[in-house]
Parts: C-alpha cells; sequence; structure tokens
C-alpha cells in the first residue's frame, strides 16, 4: 500500500492537506480523539506492508477541513470541526471522518465518508447532544461501526439516547 491514495483523497478534498503519515494498529487509531502523530520519515510515495488490523493514516490539521464543510452542506459556518478528522486506510478501503458542531441544530456530528472508484460516499451521520442521538448509518461491507454508548451501529436510521461522544470503530 502507498500513501499516495491518502494523498489523492486529501487532495480532492478542497483546502485540506496532509501534514503527515503513518501506520497504526486500527484498535489504537480509533481510540485516540487527538491529533495524530505522524511517522516522520514516511512520505507519500512510501510503500509500506499492513496487517490485517493496521491502519494507513494521513494527518490534516482540523481547521483546514473548513472550506470543505462549507462547500459541501451549502451553509458556510454552519459546521464547524470540533476534534482531529481521520483519513486512513483500513483493510483496502479509504476514509474520513470529520467531528463538528452544527451550529444550526445545535448538536454535535459525526460525518463519515467512504472513497471509492465511483467516488466519496456519506456513509456515517450522527447527530448527537447530551439528550439524544439521531443516526443515518450505512456501514454495511465494511469492518467499521458508529460506536453510540458501547452500542455498535453498522446500518440503520433511528434515534438513541443521548452521548458526549460518538466514535468510528472497528466492529467487534
Amino acid at each position: 500500500m502507498k500513501f499516495g491514495n491518502l494523498a489523492k483523497i486529501v487532495a480532492g478534498v478542497a483546502g485540506v492537506a496532509a501534514t503527515g503519515y503513518g501506520v497504526k494498529k486500527a484498535v489504537d487509531y480509533f481510540q485516540n480523539r487527538d491529533q495524530e502523530e505522524p511517522d516522520p520519515e514516511t512520505t507519500e510515495d512510501a510503500e509500506v506492508e499492513l496487517e490485517a488490523d493496521d491502519i494507513a493514516f494521513a494527518t490534516v490539521e482540523p481547521e483546514s477541513v473548513q472550506p470543505f464543510l462549507d462547500a459541501s452542506f451549502g451553509a458556510p459556518g454552519r459546521y464547524v470541526p470540533t476534534r482531529p478528522p481521520k483519513v486512513f486506510e483500513y483493510q483496502d478501503q479509504q476514509y474520513m471522518v470529520i467531528w463538528s458542531y452544527d451550529n444550526e441544530k445545535e448538536k454535535n456530528q459525526l460525518m463519515g465518508f467512504q472513497y471509492t472508484d465511483a467516488g466519496r460516499q456519506m456513509v456515517a451521520s450522527v447527530g448527537y447532544t447530551a439528550d439524544a442521538t439521531d443516526y443515518n448509518v450505512n456501514l454495511d461491507g465494511t469492518n467499521l461501526a458508529v460506536e453510540v454508548n458501547g452500542e455498535q451501529i453498522t446500518s440503520g436510521q433511528g434515534e438513541t439516547g443521548g452521548a458526549d461522544e460518538v466514535d468510528l470503530v472497528p466492529v467487534g
């Protein structure tokens, strides 16, 4: 696997630039809610062998996804990033996940995108407050789920209890 795949994804998102690349065990990657530390010796031309439980990732600055959010959702400033986005490859599939605050609906939002030959598809949209969580998730055919209060959701639309954090996790 070459990091060039991730570099193309990042470059395809308006205004976003990769600040580094790395490889990490999936469980460690998904548990980290802070900015990932890239491997200073890894470039987009680096070729790495990934184990089944490894993630190849690109780091991006949280504020650099603002132009993408503004352009994609037609309301500049509606969504404001709240934690570092994740751009990664896991088991030969590429993804981007953005956590933001929705100023219009006054709730936190997780937005997950999968990149395929057909383009970018939104595969997870989860709005959450301390009182309620609403979701629209289509992660069937992947090894990922959205985790809300310890429950893994891989597909469907609905509502559940409130949450302080919502994460993307490997199915398990």
